[in-house]
């Protein structure tokens, strides 16, 4: 049994999604269980749509939305000719809704609620089509699969309860049909709520199937070749890696690579289940192989992130930056949900470099301004360097000013801005 999880980019059009009907064709004799995530860009709309004030902008963003799959769908169903019309109907209904309903939830919840539709809108239209291609399958419910906390957004799993409900609910499915089709990036909470686990995250759902089912493989299908050693849109000559060990992708990953979600290696790690990294495009390109090969990278590696914040603060009165420090600074990090890109400390200073999030680090900065001293600065890049040497340093820091670098054995981590 394998799992393939197919991102946005491979079912925005229909011709994606019969190009996911080809490649699951050259799999005949395998049980699949299909991990898909919502169409091209349609997340970003969705949360236009839960941010949006106005009645008439969520009414646009809705349409545009709706005409968006709905021209995907009626190349293989014209006049609208099949049930699956009727099913997003009801779904898009209850979005509408859900924007005009005044509730007393918090927005991390309300945006999980509707933000989720993606997945389930894309997995309803590529089941249908795949049926009406010949590729036979049954349609499941992530949520009645991945069980969750109530952390909204970020839904921390329940792997026991998970576990069971995978082998109670898709190995007779995989059984009676051969291929599943499911929904990557949902949960739901004890309470029936729907969770996200977090953006992008339906990598972790394909790594915590495979988990919990004892699969063969997961291959992760992509619009690029494999894992390659930079972002083609930073650097004009990139590197694939044929091989990678669990321990660097997890370090990649960490430190911004794109190509893998953070979460999904360690999972497959414990069990030892290799993943793919294989092109959509072409499908018989060996791809990347990440297991427990244990040889270091042939080549540096280099993560490049923008929009960057760096904020070193230090104590008001005449101490040093101490454990009782860190651990004020640290409470609040996790209570407004600020993930660091990269920190280090002095006696003095302690500094952070983190993502410009527009709703998290002015509250973050408000709540820390109240005990110690602020320096700030935005418009940062973090450009990471993993297996790096003193030329490679050289070469992302032309016309570069350093404000932090940070080494450890294998990699180094540099906030620059521009000079």
């Amino acid at each position: 049994m394998k799992v393939f999880k197919f991102g946005g980019a491979s079912v925005k059009d229909v011709e994606g999604v019969r190009n996911v009907a080809t490649i699951l064709n050259k799999y005949p004799k395998d049980k699949i269980v299909v991990v898909v995530s919502a169409m091209g860009k349609t997340t970003n709309a969705l949360e236009r749509f839960v941010r949006s004030k106005d009645s008439a902008e969520a009414d646009k963003i809705l349409e545009d939305i709706k005409q968006y799959h709905y021209d995907i769908l009626l190349p293989i169903f014209p006049g609208k000719k099949n049930h699956v019309f009727s099913i997003l109907d009801g779904e898009f209904n209850n979005l509408k809704q859900s924007i005009n309903t005044s509730t007393h939830t918090s927005f991390d919840e309300k945006y999980d609620q509707v933000v989720s539709i993606g997945e389930l809108i894309s997995t309803y239209i590529v089941s249908h089509v795949l049926k009406a291609l010949g590729v036979e399958n049954e349609w499941i419910d992530a949520r009645n699969i991945i069980s969750t906390d109530d952390n909204f957004r970020e839904g921390n799993v329940d792997f026991d309860k998970t576990r069971s409900h995978a082998r109670e609910i898709i190995n007779p499915a995989l059984n009676e049909n051969r291929i599943v089709i499911t929904q990557g990036f949902i949960g739901k909470t004890s309470f029936g709520k729907t969770t996200t686990l977090g953006r992008e995250g339906s990598d972790y759902t394909a790594a915590i199937l495979a988990y919990c089912l004892d699969a063969e493989s997961v291959t992760i299908w992509k619009d690029v070749p494999g894992v390659l050693n930079a972002d083609p849109k930073w650097f004009d000559s990139t590197v694939k890696i044929d091989h990678l060990s669990y321990q660097d992708a997890i370090e990649l990953s960490y430190y911004g690579a794109t190509v893998i979600h953070p979460k999904t290696i360690k999972p497959l790690q414990n069990k030892g289940i290799p993943l793919f990294v294989k092109s959509f495009v072409k499908p018989d390109d060996p791809g990347t192989q990440i297991d427990n090969n244990s040889s270091h990278l042939p080549v540096p590696c280099f993560i490049f992130k923008v929009n960057q914040v760096l904020i070193s603060i230090s104590p008001k009165d005449f101490s040093f930056i101490v454990e009782e420090n860190l651990g004020h600074v640290f409470n609040e990090l996790a209570r407004h949900k600020v993930k660091v890109n990269v920190m280090q400390n002095s006696a003095l200073n302690f500094s952070i470099c983190m993502d410009d999030d527009a709703e998290k680090v002015p509250a973050l900065t408000a709540a820390l301004k109240e005990n110690f001293r602020m320096l700030y600065n935005k418009n940062l890049e973090l450009i990471t360097i993993r297996y790096y040497d003193q030329a490679t340093i050289d070469r992302v820091c032309i016309n570069k000013k350093v404000l932090l670098e940070h080494k450890s054995r294998y990699t180094v981590q540099l906030v620059v801005q521009e000079k």
